[in-house]
């Protein structure tokens, strides 16, 4: 399949490991100009040196933690060197820990890195989408989206609410030939995972590698995902194969998640 996506520009954020990383790679595998954007800029180096160097790739250094500051960032480099038809939101996720122990500051965090770090990446490049007619932002949460996850109070509160920030701004989008899609990975070979897992053990008093089978096992196929797996259905929904899909939750889970 022919997924039309060579020359297009992409804007990867949280791109120096684990799905970020995967999915610049795979976007410049199928051609297209890939702008890391991350807050270390010695990593995001290293990762542009593995992109592919026919192409015109980039890094953009900045901190979600100051969504102002990375809204700025972006529009400069907009107005220096190009527009993105791509955006894939992704960072880092909440810290683990019940809901009713969470801090208002957790709280507030999470949503700034997430849902605010969103909204102004899209309200500063959807301008040129809409120039181009075309245009896919991508969305990497949570399958906590349909179903919450014990011990990630937080974390399934912000994802819920970035998931429904998603849909209604695909209905509002959508004729001008965008589209914005959520993908929820399940349990992903990542050091977030490997975070969790520890966290998990302690509580529970296993070891790692009684916690890793266990938590292998969550999933009918047995297996964690590879970074690369959640990879290859964000180039697929960033593709123009993908033009008449949008505001929808894609489950990248091994069958995990119990709800439809």
């Amino acid at each position: 399949m022919d997924l039309k996506l060579n020359n297009k520009n992409a804007l990867v954020c949280g791109s120096t490991q684990g799905i970020g990383k995967a999915t610049a790679m795979a976007l410049a595998a199928e051609g297209v100009n890939v702008t890391l954007v991350a807050r270390n800029r010695e990593k995001l180096k290293e990762v542009l040196e593995e992109l592919p160097q026919h192409r015109n790739h980039s890094y953009i250094v900045a901190d979600f933690s100051n969504p102002r500051e990375l809204q700025e960032q972006v529009i400069k480099f907009i107005e220096k060197e190009h527009g993105f038809h791509i955006v894939i939101n992704n960072t880092g996720g909440p810290r683990s820990g019940s809901l009713l122990t969470a801090s208002l500051e957790a709280f507030d965090n999470a949503f700034t890195m997430h849902l605010k770090c969103n909204h102004l990446l899209a309200q500063a490049t959807i301008p040129f989408m809409k120039a181009e007619g075309f245009g896919r932002i991508i969305n990497v949460i949570s399958t906590s989206v349909k179903e919450p996850i014990p011990g990630l109070g937080v974390s399934n509160t912000i994802r819920g609410a970035v998931g429904n920030w998603s849909k209604t701004l695909s209905v509002e989008v959508a004729e001008f030939g965008i589209t914005v899609n959520n993908v929820l990975p399940g349990f992903t070979d990542t050091e977030r995972l490997t975070e969790i897992i520890k966290i998990k053990a302690n509580i529970e008093g296993r070891s790692i590698e009684d916690m890793t089978e266990i938590m292998k096992n969550y999933a009918p196929v047995k297996r964690f995902a590879k970074p690369e797996e959640t990879a290859n259905a964000i180039t697929f929904l960033a593709s123009e194969a993908a033009s008449y899909i949008t505001g929808i939750n894609v489950p990248v889970d091994g069958g995990r998640t119990k709800s439809l």
